[in-house]
C-alpha cells in the first residue's frame, strides 16, 4: 500500500495538482483541523473537491479524526511548546483516538494522499499520520510529494 502526503502552501495550483497527477493519486484525505480557511486558496474543502474531481478525477475525503486538536494545534503555532512536544502530543493523541482500530486500511484502497497544509512533511502531522499507519499495517510505503 502506498500512502502519499503533500502540503498545499508555497506551491501554485498547477504545481500542487501536477504532483497528484504525476503520482495517480485517485483519493485525497484531508487531515487538517480546519478545512474551510479562506488562507487556504485553492486548498479550501468545496473548491477542492471540484478541482480534484474535474483535474485528477480523485475524490475528497475530510478524516478529522487524523487532525490535532485545536489545543495541541494552538500551543505549537503558538510555541508554547516546540516540535518534539507537539510530535509526541500528536502520537499520544493518535494511540488516545485508536486509529490504528478506527481507520481502515480500505481507505487508502486507491492511490491516496494525505493532505495537510505545511510546505514540507518533515515537521508536519501528515508525516506523524503516515508512519503511524506503516508501524500499524504491513506493507506500507510512504512518498512525500
Amino acid at each position: 500500500m502506498e500512502i502519499h502526503t503533500i502540503g498545499f502552501t508555497q506551491k501554485s495550483a498547477s504545481r500542487f495538482f501536477g504532483l497528484l497527477r504525476e503520482a495517480g493519486v485517485r483519493r485525497l484525505v484531508d487531515v487538517r483541523l480546519n478545512n474551510v480557511s479562506q488562507l487556504a486558496g485553492f486548498a479550501k474543502r468545496d473548491d477542492l473537491a471540484f478541482f480534484l474531481a474535474e483535474i485528477c478525477d480523485a475524490e475528497y475525503v475530510h478524516e478529522p479524526l487524523l487532525a490535532p486538536t485545536d489545543d495541541l494545534l494552538g500551543a505549537y503555532r503558538k510555541r508554547t511548546i516546540g516540535w518534539v512536544e507537539y510530535e509526541q502530543g500528536f502520537l499520544q493523541l493518535m494511540d488516545d483516538r485508536r486509529i490504528a482500530d478506527r481507520i481502515s486500511p480500505s481507505l487508502f484502497d486507491r492511490p491516496t494522499v494525505l493532505l495537510c497544509s505545511e510546505p514540507t512533511a518533515d515537521q508536519c502531522h501528515r508525516r506523524l499520520v503516515a508512519e503511524y499507519l506503516d508501524r500499524a499495517w504491513d506493507g506500507v510505503s510512504i512518498h512525500h510529494l
